[in-house]
């Protein structure tokens, strides 16, 4: 069974969650504080955090960063925050994804269902085990990255969209598929996750990423890797 965190101080929100989750076979545990929620991440070991940014307590953050320090379990944020800002500063501590409140049941357990596919791993042919640049080097099957002999620090979302881009080296791939595999949405009103992370990924892996040499955008159709 897939088991779910949910750190929200809302109660009528963590009852809906909870009801909708397990009745789509999820387990799941709730907690309405940051301090609670760390605690119940370190004895339970949950598959999926689904965490609000306005605790009592503390950020939801510096939860993020916490837990960022020992688990690369998926992080969706649940946030009524809605500056754009705000949303890189949660994705740059280390989160998944963020959905912005008041949302759609069904859109947020699309989420859910595309943050645990992203755990697990898909088999790959050898050939495409390890990708070299001049810049960096991808190790797909050991999850690793280094840029100039240096470790680089990517999130699961970060490792599933790139790994789907260096596996189609000099190939389109569509806005629509990268948000149906990596976002479990297809909604062309969902790119903006996608110039995000896209951004993201250029500034640690990319010499100038303003101007990419890699990980290049064709205008309005998808993303493409250049070997």
């Amino acid at each position: 069974m897939t088991r779910v965190l949910v750190v929200e101080d809302d109660p009528q929100l963590v009852r809906a969650l909870v009801i909708n989750m397990q009745a789509r076979k999820y387990g799941v545990d709730a907690a309405p504080d940051g301090a609670t929620a760390l605690r119940i991440a370190a004895a339970r070991q949950p598959d999926v955090v689904m965490l609000d940014l306005g605790l009592p307590d503390m950020d939801g953050v510096d939860v993020i960063k916490d837990l960022r320090g020992w688990t690369r379990v998926p992080i969706v944020v649940l946030s009524a925050r809605q500056a754009s800002d705000e949303k890189v500063v949660a994705l740059d501590a280390g989160a998944d994804d963020y959905v912005t409140k008041p949302f759609s049941m069904d859109e947020l357990m699309a989420r859910l269902r595309a943050a645990v596919r992203r755990t697990e791993d898909s088999p790959l042919a050898p050939e495409t085990t390890v990708v070299e640049t001049d810049e960096f080097v991808i190790d797909l099957r050991a999850k690793k990255a280094a840029r100039s002999g240096h470790d680089v620090r990517l999130t699961p979302t970060e490792w599933h969209l790139l790994e789907i881009l260096v596996t189609n080296p000099g190939r389109l791939v569509t806005q629509k598929y990268l948000l149906q595999e990596v976002w479990g949405v297809s909604q062309s009103s969902k790119t903006n996750y996608l110039r995000v992370y896209m951004a993201q990924l250029r500034r640690k892996l990319e010499a100038d990423p303003s101007h990419p040499r890699y990980l290049i955008t064709e205008p309005g159709m998808g993303y493409r890797f250049e070997g």
